[in-house]
Parts: structure tokens; sequence; C-alpha cells
């Protein structure tokens, strides 16, 4: 299985590679930038191509994405989940099924806590993946990878089960 995990943003848009397997593996990640003087459809259309050349280079079997976050900002939570559509369609226009976990999920995945630190996840991510990303954000896209790699063999078995 290989997945692409995605934190997904207006401003940063962070996404990471990782294969399963006996020992899983960062095999590329980035962060998409977007500068706030550019209108929204051209941001937009910028993680649309992106990932859909990462989807492309890597032969991707799932997506798992951050969920949506509510804070005050109604305006930043209604663009980050633009970002986040971008995403669902390119996955869904190629047949890939896609996967959503909390913020506390990954971080309990990742760290064993679900309330651990943005530093937390990412010295984690290092150790267990073996890379340093030069971002929170492609940390995180990491990070909510690796939690569906770790999740998926159980959420498979599950459903299996209560067929």
């Amino acid at each position: 299985m290989i997945v692409l995990g995605i934190d997904p943003g207006i401003a940063n848009t962070g996404w990471g590679v990782v294969s399963s397997g006996a020992s899983p593996r960062a095999i590329a990640y980035g962060t998409i930038t977007t500068s706030p003087r550019t209108a929204p459809e051209l941001r937009l259309a910028e993680i649309h191509r992106v990932i859909s050349a990462v989807i492309d280079e890597h032969e991707i079997t799932a997506v798992a994405l951050e969920d949506l976050y509510f804070g005050k900002n109604t305006s930043s939570a209604i663009a980050v989940g633009q970002a986040r559509g971008v995403s669902l369609v390119l996955a869904g226009l190629r047949g890939i099924s896609c996967h959503s976990y909390t913020p506390q999920h990954v971080k309990q995945a990742v760290c064993g806590r679900g309330s651990a630190h943005k530093a937390q996840v990412q010295a984690m991510i290092g150790a267990l993946l073996r890379v340093q990303p030069e971002s929170d954000h492609a940390a995180d896209a990491l990070a909510v990878a690796l939690c569906h790699v770790q999740r998926a063999p159980l959420a498979a078995a599950v459903q299996a089960v209560t067929r």
C-alpha cells in the first residue's frame, strides 16, 4: 500500500507519501505554498497541479487527510475546506479511496498521545521514517499517511467481520 497523506491548507498544504510494509518508509514529501496576494482560484489550482503530479508520479493506493478543525476563524476554516476538497476530488476522479483522521488520532498513532505538540510529531516522524521534513506541514502530512498505514489493517479486518 502506498498512501498519500495530506495536511490541507490554502497557504500551506503539506503532502507526504508513505509505503506500508514491515517497516513503513517515506517515499517523498513536500509543502505547497501559495501567496495570499494570489486569487483563491489560482491558489487552489496550484494545489491541484502539485497533488495531481504526486498522484501521477507514485502509485498511490489510498489518500489520508487530516480532518478539518473548526477554530474561531471561519473564513480560514472555509479556505482549508476548499484545499481539502481539491484533494478529495483528485482522489475521487482516480478511484482512490480517501480516509480522514482527526489531529488527535494522528498524534495518538504517531506519538502515543492525542495531545502531543507539533515538535513531538516532527521528532517521531524523524525517528519512525528516518526523514527530517523542512516544514511542520510536510511532517504532519507524513504523520497522517503513517496513521493510515497503521490503522488500515485493523479497519479492513473490522469491515470483513461486519459484512
